[in-house]
């Protein structure tokens, strides 16, 4: 029998190539994903790791508590004297203080270099100890007081060089500065986007803001001295606010932060690859079913000779694992491709990644090929099964087909109870407190599995009217592609064909009759058929529809938001539109003529109640130019914080009972606690806000605070958004180029693109369950064209033209597309209003436009999916197709 299958499958080599695309795409995205994380992980390490050589331990600033990676906080620095008390002790043999931060190198066309939203990193360098140094000069020399040097990638795609002139903005206004060198980051092949900008270090404690400063005083022990006598003889010496790690434990801590990143980034991409799969595994039953069903006769035949139901089943199986190996082998090393690809994605959207080479561990063929092989087989089980249930009588009966199964009749139930019970888990998921985020997301999967798995099944009681009421519609929008396709494709297609004197007939517009009716009927002919194959196309359609709406729906409220909290005229904010800047860009814009008002909003970090919490700050000015939604207290709050006034949003003030006249204590990143009054209790808006579950005034906040930054800054001019007040503010920044201004709805648009550009890669990401079940309409007519040939071949001996075979196929084709995006976006628009129903941050919003986009992206795939097997039953040969069995 084993024989048997691998002949079986030898036979049929294009059904079960097109049966295994869909784990291909699946696996090949799972083996992608955990190359390009591993890709980045690796890279990380690598820099991470040059960073600490020839490094025993590391001094650095510590904050209070753990804050997060968002930019607003930093490690204090520490006085510079620390680095010669280290020096003087006996366990050291060398040891180099320095500094860093963000600093923007600035083009020759005035604008801020930057690579795909990546870091533009600063900090010193010491070339008198090369042994702690993590570059390498490609050219030039190292920096002079004064001077800079800059990584060669910067270099080369700015056109720059060693020697040449350079602007360069870290905390004040930007400076004229000569390049010393071009410079390399150790073994490392990229960094991604970052640029790179080393200074001396009195120069760079100038520019950074932290003179007589440090940031990290690396050492390196004397010989014969252990590491943890070198931790040792540090620790006694350290001020407060400092901490002494060996170089390993320094590094791991550097790289935790893209650890956390890399491990969600890793998650994420895996739920993607597990929906393609997900969909494959639609197709792969389904062109197992219609594949079984065809070969009715050859299993009956296989009974009569003695084979038995266990057999039948075996072979079933394992042709199924075989198909199973080879597409997740294919899929495996396809990885690479799609690894690269995601890659090239990112870096479209703004967000390059560090590289330094693919990376092809063990576990990532392990996993594709276990994912593959087990998706593959267990889609096989129902179809192997029913196999098992050919009688031997039916070798003997032409056109014999399977007997329905003894649970038959009770499908649409199960079927309805498995919604039910997704629904069910969802709404568990979404609406029961206290469950933690493991247990969340769990429930929501397992919810939306079964919820899929219940409507597709379901959907054959569904075929029937919805392909009805399809079938008009797949007929005029036909109609209406062919004609905007007409000139552009059919007509210069046509004109080759004759021109090469090939037979081509003339492409018409309005549909045939007879052949589009036999199309539509097809489809209803059987529906379990047609259902399972909608149901991949409306598994891919479901979850974009999702996408789209919550998009749509958090980018309203958003907008609604920015209208009632921003009354100022512009908004000054960072090129990429959330990076802080520092206060003294403010205090730039604050000299343009015609300003009467700005205010700024800082942003931060603290710990209150045990908790990490975001926190703000904003002036005096605050009250004039933006607007809260007060449950108690008044704009005139803001104004009158003083050193130990705080407003805070609503939510965290019933989460701590905390309402007008309340004291409570927070502690800052520098580590000294403030006794805060509660003067203010404000409803941020469904869309957010700019500012954090705590907001304090800008002189406590800055007193507490190691280098504030901005978030925005709004400003007032005296005769409101003008050009010329636009093209002052310009000037005023012309020495801040990473800031920018913007009226109101630029500042919208500026948001909200950021938000367009996550769903775009969404969809991109999402699309390849779309092409997925594609190829399952591809499958399946293909399939259909083989079990009808006779029919087929009838067709055509009564007068049937080969144009009219393949507007046919085309309608079925497209009826069953138009299927599966009515079911997908209606189940779409009802899981995104189950989301919206609990996050108050999203409203329910219907994205008109994107739904019809999708509806007419169906009927495209339904005409594409039909074009290969459309060409196949017009080749057919009437005489032979009757002859076939």
């Amino acid at each position: 029998m084993i024989r048997f299958a691998v002949q079986g499958l030898l036979a049929r080599k294009l059904r079960s190539a097109l049966t295994a695309i869909g784990v291909v795409l699946g696996v090949a995205l799972i083996s992608g994903t955990y190359v390009l994380t591993d890709s980045i992980t690796s890279a990380f390490d690598s820099i991470f790791t040059e960073n600490y050589k020839n490094t025993d331990a590391a001094i650095t600033g510590k904050t209070a508590f753990d804050a997060e990676e968002d930019g607003t906080v930093t490690a204090p620095p520490f006085d510079a004297g620390l680095l010669t008390q280290v020096r003087e002790l006996p366990e050291v043999g060398a040891a180099g203080g320095g500094v860093g931060g963000e600093a923007q190198l600035i083009g020759k066309d005035g604008k801020s270099i930057v690579f795909g939203g990546a870091p533009n990193l600063a900090f010193s360098v010491d070339p008198a100890l090369p042994q702690f140094n993590s570059l390498t000069l490609v050219s030039g020399a190292w920096p002079a007081p004064g001077e800079v040097v800059i990584d060669t990638h910067s270099a080369q795609e700015k056109g720059f060089a060693a020697g040449d002139s350079i602007r360069v903005q870290a905390r004040g206004p930007a400076e004229q500065m000569r390049i010393a060198g071009l410079v390399e980051f150790g073994a490392v092949s990229s960094i991604g986007g970052a640029t790179l900008a080393g200074f001396e270090l009195g120069t760079a404690q100038r520019l950074l803001d932290k003179t007589g400063k440090l940031d990290q005083i690396l050492i390196a022990k004397k010989d014969g001295t252990s590491e943890q006598q070198l931790l040792d003889a540090v620790r006694p010496i350290l001020p407060e606010a400092t901490q002494v790690r060996s170089a390993e434990d320094q590094a791991a801590e550097d790289a935790a932060g893209t650890s956390s990143f890399t491990s969600f980034l890793q998650t994420f991409l895996l739920v993607f690859g597990g929906i393609a799969l997900f969909v494959g595994s639609f197709v792969i039953a389904n062109s197992l079913s219609i594949t079984i069903a065809q070969r009715t006769r050859e299993f009956a035949t296989l009974r009569t000779l003695g084979a038995s139901r266990r057999q039948i089943l075996g072979t079933v199986v394992l042709e199924a694992l075989v198909t199973g190996l080879v597409s997740a082998v294919v899929g495996l090393f396809l990885g690479l491709a799609i690894a690269t690809g995601l890659f090239k994605l990112f870096d479209a959207v703004g967000f390059t990644l560090p590289n330094n080479g693919l990376v092809f561990r063990t576990r990532t063929i392990i996993v594709a090929l276990a994912v593959g092989v087990l998706v593959t087989v267990l889609a096989s089980l129902r179809p192997a099964w029913r196999a098992t249930r050919v009688p031997p009588i039916a070798a003997v009966r032409e056109g014999a087909t399977l007997m329905p199964g003894r649970l038959h009749r009770f499908r649409p139930l199960g079927a309805a109870l498995l919604a039910v019970a997704g629904i069910a888990l969802v709404l568990i998921g979404l609406f029961v407190d206290g469950l933690s985020t493991s247990t969340l997301l769990s429930l929501l999967g397992a919810g939306v599995l079964l919820l899929f798995i219940g409507i597709a099944l379901f959907s054959a009681r569904l075929v029937r009217p919805l392909a009805a009421v399809s079938d008009p519609v797949a007929r005029w929008a036909v109609v209406v592609l062919t004609a905007i396709a007409w000139p552009f494709f059919l007509f210069p297609l046509w004109l080759v064909r004759r021109l090469r004197g090939r037979p081509a007939e003339f492409p018409r517009v309005l549909p045939d009759g007879p052949a589009v009716a036999i199309g539509g009927q097809n489809s209803r002919r059987d529906p379990h058929r047609t259902a399972s194959t909608a149901a991949a196309l409306m598994i891919g359609l479901a979850l974009v529809t999702l996408v789209a709406t919550l998009g749509a729906g958090i980018i309203k409220p958003f907008e609604q938001a920015v209208d009632g909290i921003f009354s100022a005229d512009y908004a000054i904010t960072a090129q990429n539109n959330f990076s802080p800047l520092p206060p003294t860009v403010a205090a730039a814009v604050a000299e343009v003529p015609g300003v009467e008002t700005q205010t700024s909003v800082r942003g931060g970090q603290a710990k209150a109640f045990d908790k990490t919490i975001t926190i703000t700050a904003v002036d005096a000015e605050a009250p004039g130019l933006l607007t809260f939604d007060w449950r108690s207290g008044s704009q005139a709050s803001l104004g009158e914080l003083g050193a130990d006034g705080a407003i805070v949003d609503a939510e965290y003030a019933d989460n701590h009972a905390l309402s007008q006249g309340s004291r409570f204590a927070m502690e800052t990143a520098t580590g000294k606690v403030l006794q805060l009054q509660v003067r203010g209790v404000f409803r941020p808006p469904a869309g957010g806000s700019p500012f954090g579950n705590v907001t304090i005034s800008t002189e406590t906040f800055d007193s507490t605070t190691s280098q504030p930054l901005n978030i925005y800054t709004f400003v007032n001019m005296r005769g409101g958004v003008t050009a010329e007040n636009t093209a002052a503010l310009g000037n005023a920044l012309s020495t801040f180029p990473n800031a920018k201004a913007m009226t109101r709805e630029e500042f919208k648009k500026a948001q909200t693109d950021s938000v367009k550009s996550i769903l775009n890669v969404l969809y991109v990401l999402l699309a390849l369950s779309v092409l997925v079940s594609l190829f399952g309409i591809v499958n399946t007519l293909v399939l259909t064209v083989f079990e009808r040939t006779r029919e087929l071949g009838m067709l055509r001996a009564i007068g049937l033209t080969r144009l009219q075979v393949k507007r046919m196929i085309r309608q079925e084709s497209v009826i069953t597309a138009l299927i599966g995006a009515v079911i997908g976006i209606v189940l779409g628009l009802v899981l995104a209003s189950l989301l919206a129903s609990r996050l108050e941050e999203i409203t329910f919003t219907i994205p008109t436009s994107q739904l019809v986009i999708f509806a007419i992206v169906s009927v495209v795939v339904g005409i594409f999916a039909a074009i290969w097997p459309a060409r196949r039953a017009a080749r057919l040969n009437p005489l032979e197709a009757l002859q076939y069995e």
